[in-house]
C-alpha cells in the first residue's frame, strides 16, 4: 500500500509538470524549442523530462512538436498555401525542411499531399457489408477506396474526401452496391480491379499488404523487410495508415511486434471483428 501511495503522488507531480510542458510547447512549438528549454519549462533535468514525457503523452516531445507543424502545415497547404508559405507556417527555414517533416509523418512529400486528386473523377456511394455500411469510391480504372460509415455516412465520405481533396465527386449507391456484392461474397473476389492513387513507396507498402493471407497476420517490421527497408518501419506505419481500401487491401491484418492489435483507421473493434471473420472462414 505504502509503494502504491508513492507512485500514485509520484504521478500526480508529473501531471502538473506535463501540464506546463504541454503548455509551453503548445505557446512555442513555431519556435521547435530544443530539449532543453522544454525541460527547463517542466522544471526537471533533460533526460528525466524526455522519460516521464514520452510515457504520458506517447511520444517524444521532438514528435509532439513535429505533429503539431506537420498538422499546421497540412491544413494551409488545404487552404490553398504555396510549399513556401506552409513552410513558414510550421515555423520551418524553408520547403526543404517542410519536405523531410511530410515524409517523417505522412510518408508523401507536401507536393503529393497538395495535388491529391487533382484531374480524378469518383463515383461515391453507400452500400451494407459484413462490417456495416461501406462508403466507396470507383474511378473509371476500378475501386480506389473503401471505407465505412462511422458515425454516419456524411463522415465517412468525408474521410475519403479528404484523401482526394482536389476530385469531383458523385454519388450513386446502385454502384456501390454492385461493388459490394462483388466484395463480400466468397465468389466475387477473383480478379476485383483496384484503382490505387498514392506515392510510388505507399502502392509498394500496398502491394505488400496483398501478399498476406487471410487467417494470416504480420507485423509493420516484417513488411519494411518485404520492401527492402527493414529500417522503415515508420514509414511503413504511414503508408498502411494511407491505405484506402479497408478489408481488399488488408492493413487490419497488420499487429504490433508484440502481437496486439494496434490502431486501426475503422477502429480497433472492426479491426478484431474482421480477424475473426477470416479465422472462422478459413
Amino acid at each position: 500500500m505504502t509503494a502504491e501511495l508513492y507512485t500514485l503522488d509520484a504521478s500526480s507531480k508529473d501531471y502538473h509538470r506535463i501540464a506546463g510542458a504541454l503548455a509551453f510547447l503548445g505557446d512555442n512549438w513555431r519556435d521547435h524549442p530544443d530539449l532543453d528549454s522544454a525541460a527547463r519549462a517542466a522544471g526537471l533535468s533533460p533526460h528525466h523530462f524526455q522519460r516521464i514525457f514520452t510515457r504520458w503523452v506517447g511520444v517524444s516531445p521532438k514528435k509532439f512538436v513535429g505533429a503539431l507543424a506537420h498538422d499546421t502545415a497540412r491544413e494551409a497547404l488545404d487552404d490553398g498555401a504555396c510549399m513556401l508559405e506552409a513552410a513558414f507556417e510550421a515555423g520551418l527555414s524553408g520547403p526543404g525542411r517542410l519536405h523531410d517533416l511530410f515524409i517523417a509523418h505522412e510518408a508523401v512529400t507536401p507536393g503529393d499531399a497538395k495535388r491529391r486528386g487533382a484531374g480524378l473523377t469518383f463515383t461515391w456511394g453507400v452500400a451494407p457489408s459484413p462490417f456495416g455500411d461501406a462508403v466507396m469510391l470507383v474511378a473509371p480504372r476500378g475501386l480506389s477506396a473503401m471505407a465505412f460509415a462511422d458515425p454516419d455516412i456524411e463522415s465517412g465520405f468525408a474521410d475519403l474526401e479528404a484523401r482526394y481533396p482536389a476530385a469531383e465527386y458523385t454519388r450513386d449507391d446502385a454502384v456501390a452496391r454492385q461493388w459490394a456484392e462483388r466484395i463480400f461474397t466468397p465468389t466475387g473476389r477473383e480478379k476485383l480491379p483496384l484503382a490505387l492513387y498514392g506515392t510510388p513507396w505507399q502502392r509498394q507498402v500496398w502491394r505488400a499488404l496483398l501478399t498476406i493471407q487471410p487467417g494470416e497476420t504480420t507485423s509493420y517490421k516484417s513488411i519494411a523487410e518485404h520492401v527492402k527497408s527493414p529500417k522503415a518501419s515508420r514509414a511503413v506505419g504511414a503508408a498502411v495508415g494511407a491505405n484506402p481500401i479497408s478489408w481488399l487491401i488488408p492493413c487490419h491484418r497488420v499487429l504490433a511486434s508484440n502481437g496486439k492489435l494496434t490502431g486501426y483507421h475503422w477502429g480497433v473493434e472492426r479491426k478484431r471483428a474482421m480477424l475473426a471473420y477470416e479465422t472462422a472462414r478459413g
